[in-house]
């Protein structure tokens, strides 16, 4: 099981604690290990409910190894994108945040991950749809829609699971990382409870 989750993520341990979040650079760690913990729980959550016992073959297994790899990768970036997304809006809606630096933020964490393998396309990708989509959201209420349904849809997409499998699963799968988008969004929340930038 540990073995699993590090060959899922070889990304730095996600065990912070946040006492506050009081910095650009608070937001900055909070987004990043939030969006490693909410996609490495999600899918390995996922893998290890279909695969079972036989998970530790399956690792094994060049071509499912590469499969995950992808998956990680995509999963990832949209729950940083999702992230970023929400937490901006949240403070520029409930905190009186001014200065939008949802972009920079988003891209230091993505030139982080590219030195730790990310694949150049994934980030190009992830990259073009960031800016494009922050171009036409309302920062104002975006946070009060479904800001979390990008990554929710990449674990659905990108989980190397057989397609008639994932056809029955969809509604656990997204309901799962909701479940752990909303543990996400109340320590947010509470973490900022004291922040304003009036």
């Amino acid at each position: 099981m540990k073995i699993m989750g590090e060959y899922l993520f070889p990304l730095k341990k996600i065990t912070n604690k946040f006492k506050s979040i009081n910095s650009k650079a608070d937001l900055e760690n909070f987004v990043q290990e939030r969006s490693a913990h909410v996609a490495q729980t999600t899918l390995y959550g996922y893998l290890k409910t279909r695969i079972g016992t036989r998970y530790a073959l399956m690792v094994e297994d060049e071509k499912f190894a590469e499969s995950i790899n992808i998956a990680k990768w995509n999963i990832y970036v949209a729950a940083i994108s999702d992230l970023t997304f929400y937490v901006f809006s949240y403070l520029i809606d409930k905190k009186n945040l001014k200065e939008n630096d949802s972009e920079k933020i988003f891209l230091n964490i993505l030139d982080k991950e590219f030195e730790n393998g990310l694949d150049k396309k994934i980030y190009e990708n992830a990259k073009n749809e960031f800016i494009v989509k922050a171009k036409s959201i309302n920062w104002h209420n975006y946070h009060l829609g479904n800001p979390f349904k990008e990554s929710g849809l990449a674990l659905y997409k990108w989980s190397p699971i057989a397609d008639e499998l994932k056809v029955l699963d969809k509604e656990i799968v997204l309901n799962s990382i909701m479940l752990k988008w909303n543990l996400v969004e109340n320590e947010f929340k509470d973490l900022t409870k004291n922040l304003s930038f009036n």
